[in-house]
C-alpha cells in the first residue's frame, strides 16, 4: 500500500517509516523539519521512499500528499503539556486543525490510523485499569486537543485510534524529555533524580512496540476499524518510584529522592488495560 505519515522524521516516524518500508509499502513523509534532523537520510536510497519538506497546516501540500494514499498516518504533533503550554495557537492549530483538514481532504476510502494518549484518561480509581469504555476526563491542553482528534475521526469512520501509554526507547529521532529516557539519563549521568508525585501510576511502552502496533493495525484494518485502542505494556503499570527502582537494578548507583513540590501537568496517575488490542492478537 502507498502510506502517508505527517511527522515522520519525528521520534516516532523515524522508527515506523523502516518497518512500513521493510513490510513492502510505499512511504510518503510530510515533515517540516523543525530540528534539522537527519533521522530518515539512509531511506532516501529507497525507490519506495519520498519526502515532502512542508507544514501539515499547508492545505496544498497536504492535497497533494494525500490524493494517492491508501492509508493516512498522523504522526504531526506538538507533543506533550508543556510544548502546548507553550504554543497554544500552534498546539491547536497542529493537533486539531490539522487532523480536521485531513478528514475534509481524503476520500472516505482511505484509511486513517491516529496516536492519541491514555494521559486522557486524567487521574484514575485506585486499583480500576482503564479499558476503552472509561470516560476520558484529560486535563492539560494536550490531552484535551488528542481527546477531540479522536472523536472527530471515529465519528467520521474509516479509522482506527492508538491510545499510546508513556512511550520509551532508542529512536534516530532521539527525545530525552519523555520519562523513562529523562530518567535513564539523570541515572547513567547524574547519578540522582528527584521525584515529585513518587507515588503517581502510567502505563509505559517501547518505541518500537508502537511501530509494531501501527503495523498490526494495517494488518488487521477491517477487523479493528472505528474503535479505540489502549496500548501499552501489560505488565509495565508502574509508579515513579517503581520505574526508578526498575532502573535502579541496571544503575545501582542510582540515587531516588522524594520532593513535596513539583505537579505534573496531565496529573497522570492511572493504571491501564491493554485487552482489547491483545485480543486482536497483538502481544
Amino acid at each position: 500500500m502507498k502510506i502517508l505519515v505527517t511527522g515522520g522524521a519525528g521520534y516516532l516516524g523515524s522508527i515506523l517509516c523502516p518497518s512500513l518500508l521493510d513490510a513492502g509499502h510505499e512511504v510518503i513523509v510530510v515533515d517540516n523539519y523543525t530540528y534539522g534532523q537527519t533521522s530518515l537520510a539512509e531511506l532516501c536510497a529507497n525507490d519506495k521512499f519520498s519526502i515532502i519538506r512542508g507544514d501539515v497546516r499547508d492545505k496544498r501540500v497536504m492535497a497533494s500528499a494525500i490524493k494517492s494514499a491508501d492509508v493516512v498516518i498522523p504522526l504531526a504533533c506538538l507533543v506533550g503539556a508543556p510544548a502546548c503550554d507553550l504554543k497554544p495557537l500552534d498546539a491547536q492549530s497542529v493537533n486539531l486543525e490539522a487532523i480536521r483538514m485531513i478528514l475534509e481532504l481524503r476520500s472516505s476510502a482511505q484509511k486513517i490510523i491516529f496516536p492519541t494518549t491514555n494521559s486522557g484518561y486524567g487521574v484514575g480509581e485506585d486499583g480500576v485499569h482503564c479499558t476503552e469504555k472509561t470516560p476520558l476526563r484529560p486535563i492539560s491542553l494536550y490531552a484535551r486537543l488528542k481527546a477531540d482528534a479522536e472523536t472527530e475521526l471515529l465519528q467520521a469512520g474509516n479509522a482506527v485510534t492508538l491510545r499510546l501509554a508513556t512511550v520509551f526507547g532508542m529512536s534516530p529521532r532521539m527525545r530525552l524529555d519523555l520519562l523513562v529516557n529523562d530518567f535513564t539519563f539523570r541515572a547513567v549521568n547524574d547519578r540522582f533524580v528527584v521525584l515529585f508525585e513518587a507515588h503517581f501510576k502510567r502505563n509505559y511502552l517501547h518505541v518500537r512496540d508502537v511501530a509494531r502496533a501501527f503495523m498490526h493495525v494495517i494488518d488487521n484494518f477491517d477487523q479493528m476499524k472505528n474503535e479505540p485502542y489502549n496500548v501499552g505494556l501489560s505488565d509495565a503499570n508502574f509508579s515513579k518510584m517503581e520505574l526508578c527502582l526498575e532502573i535502579r537494578k541496571k544503575v545501582p548507583a542510582f540515587c531516588i529522592l522524594e520532593s513535596e513540590t513539583g505537579k505534573d501537568p496531565d496529573q497522570r496517575n492511572y493504571i491501564v488495560s491493554n485487552e482489547k488490542i491483545e485480543e486482536t492478537g497483538f502481544l
